[in-house]
């Protein structure tokens, strides 16, 4: 056996069979699922009912043997990937390179089970992984909490505070989005801000509602029986499952708990679809959103680890 690798994207062919064919990976039972949580041994491209691209799959290769390997992702529509979803080694300086090679670059989301720093082997397994992202120039953003409501955990109750309606004009949309972007706790919406100011950070929220592939007359404004404006709500469903696209409070009406009464709403609005399960996130920062979905009952299912890449 050599010491040196090659990286390469994978082809049509072969590419399940060669992605799995990493020997050696102990740890990866210890973390959590890929963004769209396919069990961790299932990996299947599009053209086999699977959601990864071939071309957008890469290994480094020492004598024909997978040393290390990245998968990104990206909606059926999108002409480059919106995550880094796998990324796993045997070998660190090949996975180093792995990265740095690919021409390919999103947000690495490394999932974690919930209380993993408490448990020893899981944390050294995810930081092998956020060592090797940073080597190759991938920075920590922020960490999240990932929730999953069933039917199970019973609907939250409607304060009744406020009066909800949609709203059909996106002009509309798009200023509430920049009120609520002042002062916002997001750290993804902060970093946006700061480069290029709170409209950038309001057409970026804009830009993943279209994206998102479930109907317009779900997104709605929410009010006090007064009619003053207290934030936006949108339930949405994403390329795999129904979620909770976005919660928002403008600056004004901030302190009232009104993150609680939207979050309601919105999963009332996705019950009465009949969906079997809804996915949320927030920051672990964000003391008022993370209180709202324990009030709301959301579970924590997940814990996400969050880098930007180079």
């Amino acid at each position: 056996m050599t010491d040196a690798f090659r990286i390469r994207a994978l082809a049509e062919g072969e590419a399940r069979e060669l992605f799995t064919s990493m020997p050696g990976l102990t740890d990866a039972t210890l973390l959590g699922r890929p963004l769209l949580d396919p069990p961790l041994d299932v990996y299947e491209t599009v053209a086999a009912g699977g959601q990864y691209r071939p071309e957008w799959t890469w290994v480094a290769l020492r004598d024909d043997t997978v040393v290390a390997r990245v998968a990104f992702w990206g909606g059926p529509d999108d002409d480059k990937p919106v995550a880094l979803d796998w990324f796993d080694y045997t070998d660190r300086a090949a996975a180093v390179e792995l990265l740095r090679t690919t021409p390919l670059r999103a947000e690495y989301e490394l999932i974690l089970p919930p209380g993993w720093r408490d448990a020893p082997a899981v944390r050294a397994a995810a930081a092998s992984r956020v060592e090797a992202a940073a080597e190759a120039g991938y920075r920590p953003l922020v960490e999240r909490f990932r929730y999953l409501w069933t039917p199970a955990d019973g609907l939250p109750e409607r304060p009744g505070r406020l009066v909800f309606r949609p709203e059909p004009d996106d002009d509309v949309i798009l200023d509430v989005l920049c009120r609520v972007q002042e002062g916002t706790l997001d750290a993804h919406a902060r970093r946006t801000v700061e480069a290029g100011g709170v409209r950038l950070a309001a057409q970026e929220e804009l830009d993943f509602f279209r994206w998102c592939p479930s109907p317009r007359a779900w997104w709605q404004l929410a009010f006090t029986p007064g009619g003053e404006l207290v934030g936006i709500h949108v339930p949405a469903r994403n390329h795999a499952k129904p979620i909770v696209g976005f919660i928002g409070v403008v600056p004004e009406q901030r302190g009232h708990g009104y993150g609680y009464d939207l979050l309601a709403e919105c999963t009332h609005v996705l019950a009465a679809e009949g969906v079997t399960e809804i996915a949320a996130s927030t920051d672990l920062g964000n003391a008022p959103m993370a209180a709202a979905f324990t009030r709301a009952g959301y579970p924590v299912t997940q814990h996400r680890f969050c880098m930007t890449p180079p």
